[in-house]
């Protein structure tokens, strides 16, 4: 019987090409270590079967292409920091350089992580309805500057311009009517290239935590910036903070929404956790 194969599955355009450049270091190490691999590069296969688990370099757009291209897989998975964003990396990495440890990731063992699921649509980060949609749009700036700048320039951008919608929650037995600045529901604790908008989630709790800011006005709005950005805005006033395992969300009309930065667009927002649902792999230290 044949051994299976680590396979490496690589967004060649991640990062502006920092995921390719990645996997070549990569590859060059298990090379010398013997380890058998396999480059998947962009033209992912229907089936995974054949490896024995999945490294995967890219963002968090290219992770979230993966599990919802394979959204059973129970291979191991690892994430490497090859895109913009790169959230869910730092999650489950903790800013560990993991190429600089494959032997210890080699003999590390799987843990099992939460998925969240919107609209049919699985997610690990989160997701993020009205404001955040409208930051989405401004894709260019958040592609052009990269990461985390991008996003607060996108995020400034919108400051001054958006106008809160109004929603119809229903959670936890709990139905509320409300306009909101920020309403997002998060899976992991940041999102946007390191806002830590939803700081107490975490991806094995089988939880999800939803993040609401109250309409603001645009100076409040900039004022109020820092401590969304840190994780300090849980105990104002202008937030509430739930945790739940499933939520119906309406909105008054079409709404733009992002799922671990990937836009879409509905007015009718179904969401749910799906507990241990995929299996990961970090170094320990």
């Amino acid at each position: 019987m044949r051994q299976k194969s680590i396979g490496l599955f690589i967004n060649s355009i991640a990062g502006g090409g920092k995921a390719i450049t990645l996997a070549r270091k990569v590859s060059a190490r298990l090379t010398a270590l013997e380890i058998n691999h396999v480059w998947i590069l962009d033209n992912w296969p229907e089936e995974s079967d054949e490896f024995s688990e999945i490294w995967i370099f890219g963002g968090d757009g290219t992770l979230n292409y993966f599990i919802n291209k394979y959204p059973e897989i129970k291979l191991p998975l690892v994430m490497f920091s090859g895109g913009t964003g790169n959230d869910l990396s730092w999650k489950i990495n903790r800013n560990i350089a993991t190429e600089d440890f494959l032997v210890e990731l080699l003999e590390s063992k799987s843990f099992s992580v939460d998925a969240g699921r919107c609209n049919g649509r699985l997610f690990l980060n989160g997701v993020g309805i009205g404001f955040d949609g409208e930051v989405l749009k401004s894709i260019n700036s958040i592609r052009y500057f990269g990461g985390h700048l991008g996003y607060l320039i996108a995020v400034i951008q919108n400051i001054f311009t958006f106008r809160e919608r109004k929603f119809s929650l229903s959670f936890n037995h709990i139905k509320i009517d409300q306009k909101y600045l920020l309403l997002f529901i998060g899976n992991s604790s940041r999102t946007g290239g390191g806002f830590h908008i939803s700081p107490l989630a975490e991806i094995d709790d089988g939880l999800l935590d939803l993040i609401l800011v109250d309409p603001l006005s645009p100076m409040k709005r900039l004022f109020y910036l820092p401590k969304i950005e840190k994780g300090r805005h849980l105990t104002l006033d202008i937030t509430a903070h739930h945790t739940l395992q499933s939520i119906k969300i309406q909105c008054d009309g079409i709404c733009p929404a992002q799922i671990d930065g990937e836009l879409i667009h509905s007015d009718l927002f179904d969401i749910e956790i799906l507990p241990k649902h995929f299996n990961f792999k970090t170094v320990m230290l």
